[in-house]
């Protein structure tokens, strides 16, 4: 027996849910839309919420660090050399989407680092990708309403 002050619980069968419909499903896929375009292109993530000025601060400052690790002749990793370092240099790297396979494309940067400013350049490259990562999780997490938007 429920106590006074409290409702008898209901034994009726559950009602089937409605499917979500399309503007739903486009409401949950929006996310993952703007991790991957985040990832893809400095600061697009944010500039697809509505974060104009946030959107262009990160896409200036990833965009500086690649620029300035390429002109110091960093070290462009590439896949499967074995090497653990270079392995963790690569996914570092990786994290700058378009940008990186732009430099492989064109073959900018260095295959080796040859001299020790070439060696600063290369951890702009990698800290460049490792902040596009985090940038493009940020918006991610802006998108998803798990972050509160300031």
């Amino acid at each position: 027996m429920a106590p006074p002050n409290q409702p008898a619980p209901s034994y009726a069968p559950r009602q089937p849910q409605p499917a979500p419909s399309l503007s739903q499903q486009n409401t949950t896929m929006f996310p993952v839309v703007v991790l991957v375009v985040g990832w893809l292109l400095p600061g697009a993530g944010h500039f697809l919420i509505g974060k104009w000025v946030r959107a262009l601060l990160l896409f200036a400052a990833i965009l500086t660090m690649y620029v300035i690790g390429l002109l110091l002749s960093g070290k462009v990793y590439v896949p499967n050399t074995g090497d653990l370092m270079d392995m963790l240099g690569f996914a570092g790297q990786l994290g700058m989407g378009l940008l990186y396979l732009l430099a492989r494309f064109f073959d900018w940067g260095a295959a080796s680092v040859v001299n020790t400013l070439a060696d600063y350049g290369t951890k702009f490259l990698v800290v460049a990708g490792l902040l596009n990562v985090i940038s493009a999780i940020d918006a991610y997490s802006l998108a998803n309403g798990r972050k509160a938007s300031l």
